[in-house]
């Protein structure tokens, strides 16, 4: 979900990046900063396909956000992640209009993540760019759906018209340690699925929020590379879409989100966004999904979610294991990360990496997915 905005803090001054201090008037990264000029996201607002795969000027900030948990033909898991931000630099009004061809107006940022045991490898492209066009740097297209970053490609294969019902994924980058990417194919075998208020997902008690649906029945496969190591693999994704012009309340400073693979075929997102909640506690909120795809709504009276412990992580204390209860599907779940070290050094720093699901009482494993966490 939620999925980051951590995003495109990419015009704020150096101090303002470090996400361990956020304005006391804007919030998490400057999220809670009023978009004025901008379209604001509200109940009353509706989803509509395939034109909502694709770009929406009128809004501040949007993004393509993909995990997927992966294990190799050993059994051996991988965690991965590839996301495109995009952010508007001015709203998109006839009153102002671009000062010249060349004006930059939009800008873009992609982050790509591999994961293996002790392996956590990163890497991040920008590009800024005007309107979008199917020639430009970066960009999203709704239909046939695409978005890229120069290279790294999200990109639909489907012949039904359904866009992301078949994408294939490719992203390729090197560091220190060598290249390492991904080629996979995603086959969808549900329905998308929207949250909140048909598709509105509110973030706080004072109403802000943002229009958020998901793809999480993805099959994948493919192959990844680490170094000279090519492995075939297999596994689960989930695509979240996210846009908004003001996505948090001034006094919220990040977020704990969850998206849960259940061996039953449920799935599970769930967050809580520090601050912003009733009495100044936290705002909860999440979906419960049939593996049909039908969508119950959950809310802090049906959701709670509490760390249980903690470990250091690039100089800070953040929870990587959690305890998550559902009265109402009796169920209390373990959430345990893989490794702690997934800690995401880009322009926004955050965590994001693969978790595992256990029953809370037998410590039977129940499913996996991907915790990411903001504001640390």
């Amino acid at each position: 979900m939620i999925t980051l905005l951590r995003v495109l803090l990419l015009l704020c001054l150096p101090s303002a990046c470090d996400t361990r201090h956020n304005n006391e008037h804007s919030g998490f990264a400057g999220l809670g900063a009023a978009g004025e000029g901008y379209t604001q996201a509200h109940a009353g607002m509706t989803l509509n396909f395939p034109e909502d795969h694709g770009p929406h000027a009128d809004f501040r900030i949007e993004w393509w956000y993909l995990t997927a948990n992966l294990k190799d033909r050993q059994g051996e898991p991988l965690g991965l992640q590839w996301t495109l931000f995009r952010q508007a630099q001015r709203p998109d009004t006839a009153e102002t209009p671009s000062a010249a061809p060349w004006a930059v107006e939009q800008i873009w940022m992609a982050h790509m993540a591999l994961s293996r045991g002790g392996q956590h490898r990163v890497a991040e492209r920008l590009a800024r760019g005007g309107q979008v066009s199917r020639a430009g740097q970066a960009g999203v297209i709704a239909a046939p759906f695409r978005a890229w970053l120069d290279n790294w490609q999200l990109t639909s294969l489907s012949t039904t018209g359904n866009e992301l019902d078949r994408l294939r994924l490719s992203a390729e980058a090197e560091d220190e340690q060598g290249r390492f990417g991904y080629t996979l194919a995603l086959q969808a075998s549900g329905p998308l699925v929207s949250h909140g208020i048909h598709g509105f997902s509110q973030k706080s008690d004072d109403g802000q929020g943002s229009m958020y649906y998901s793809q999480p029945f993805y099959r994948v496969s493919g192959e990844v590379w680490l170094n000279d190591e090519r492995l075939t693999v297999s596994g689960q994704a989930w695509l979240d879409r996210e846009w908004s012009s003001q996505l948090l309340s001034e006094r919220q400073t990040g977020w704990d989100w969850f998206s849960l693979h259940l061996d039953s075929g449920h799935k599970l997102m769930a967050f809580r966004l520090r601050g912003g909640g009733d009495h100044h506690g936290n705002y909860v909120s999440g979906s419960w999904m049939t593996p049909t795809g039908e969508v119950t709504p959950l809310n802090a009276e049906t959701l709670t979610l509490t760390p249980l412990a903690s470990a250091e992580v690039a100089g800070r204390r953040l929870p990587v294991r959690w305890r998550l209860t559902l009265p109402v599907q009796d169920l209390v779940m373990n959430v345990s990360a893989y490794h702690a070290n997934r800690w995401m050094n880009t322009s926004v720093s955050y965590w994001e990496g693969a978790v595992s699901v256990s029953n809370a009482v037998s410590g039977a494993p129940l499913g996996e997915g991907y915790l990411e966490m903001t504001g640390y």
